[in-house]
């Protein structure tokens, strides 16, 4: 997909989600909400989710896909993304030390963390592709905006 066709389709999926978010809401059901908006717009999200912080556990949210991994421990591109508390693009996940194979079919993996407005690290947004190198600065720039939107109106 060209550069200037992904960013004309992230700005019509953000005001999208502006318009079915705008009301305070459960942010498990922003979440379901999301996933299911970016799954059915993107045809190179192979996964597209959410896992949940619990103590030292990320626990499988809403997600779009096939089965996920219920519970992830210390280890992963979920788990870089919240030890380091910044997005984590993967080009390659067979390359990626301690990569969680949830499905042998994704090949390319970008996870974002959500904070909430007290500025707590509450979950990801895991997206991968059974593409190699499917995510770039344009995915990484909107998905993080996206991912603000869970606790947005809170």
């Amino acid at each position: 997909m060209e550069a200037a066709q992904k960013k004309g389709r992230y700005e019509r999926i953000m005001t999208q989600l502006q318009g079915l978010l705008t009301k305070p809401g459960d942010p498990i059901a922003r979440m379901a909400t999301i996933a299911a908006v970016l799954s059915h717009k993107f045809d190179y999200f192979f996964w597209c989710g959410f896992y949940r912080v619990n103590q030292d556990e990320l626990i499988a949210g809403p997600y779009q896909g096939p089965v996920a991994c219920q519970v992830l421990k210390d280890g992963g591109v979920c788990w870089a993304a919240v030890n380091l508390r910044k997005t984590v693009v993967v080009p390659d996940v067979h390359q990626f030390p301690g990569h969680i194979a949830c499905d042998s079919r994704s090949n390319s993996e970008i996870v974002i963390p959500v904070f909430d407005k007290d500025s707590q690290l509450v979950a990801v947004l895991d997206v991968d592709s059974t593409s190699f190198n499917s995510f770039d600065d344009i995915d990484r720039h909107h998905l993080e905006m996206i991912a603000s939107m869970v606790f947005a109106n809170q």
